[in-house]
């Protein structure tokens, strides 16, 4: 019997506190003027006018003194995208990156360009010692090597399970592309 009493008492005390809320608070005011632009009518935002209102059928505008012309705003100017990079964007040849920690071992790869295009990785280095990490890297490294290739930037996603390796290998491969560039 207290769990309801209890129960319904906080259901009242939150539908109150909704009341009270919803009472207290006032519509937004946008000011509006007439075509004599001498008198401002206020539409609250949350109410629809009335479909015969004239003043509610205008657009808001904002007051402007009879006799004077608005100033105009000028028009955002929109930011360029930057512009993609150019297919043939690396030097031909083979460019070893940096040895990245994996934590597990050690990831190293070389980016092989030709045509100004990466057209392969090669992985010299790679986690080996321990059973579960050379699994690891042999399901994960093809994956990178062939999404790196395929997106031509070391911006690969990360493997789920490899992470480290994945991120190693991301780090060797950008310092080796940074080479070629």
């Amino acid at each position: 019997m207290k769990k309801i009493i209890l129960s319904l008492a906080v259901i009242v005390i939150f539908a109150g506190y909704a009341i009270y809320q919803h009472a207290n608070s006032a519509p937004a005011i946008v000011p509006t003027t007439t075509n004599t632009g001498s008198q401002t009518n206020q539409i609250p935002v949350s109410q629809t006018p009335p479909a015969n209102n004239p003043v509610a059928q205008q657009p808001a505008t904002s007051t402007t003194p009879v006799g004077s012309s608005p100033t105009p705003t000028p028009a955002p100017t929109p930011t360029p995208a930057p512009a993609p990079a150019p297919a043939g964007q690396f030097k031909n040849g083979a460019y070893t990156g940096s040895a990245a920690d994996a934590f597990y071992g050690t990831v190293q790869v070389a980016a092989v360009i030709s045509g100004g295009k990466l057209i392969d990785v090669q992985i010299l280095q790679y986690p080996s010692d321990r059973g579960h990490s050379a699994e690891l890297s042999q399901l994960a490294l093809p994956q990178l090597k062939s999404e790196a290739i395929a997106s031509q930037s070391s911006v690969v996603q990360i493997v789920s399970g490899a992470t480290q390796t994945s991120q190693a290998f991301e780090q060797s491969l950008q310092s080796a592309l940074s080479q070629a560039m």
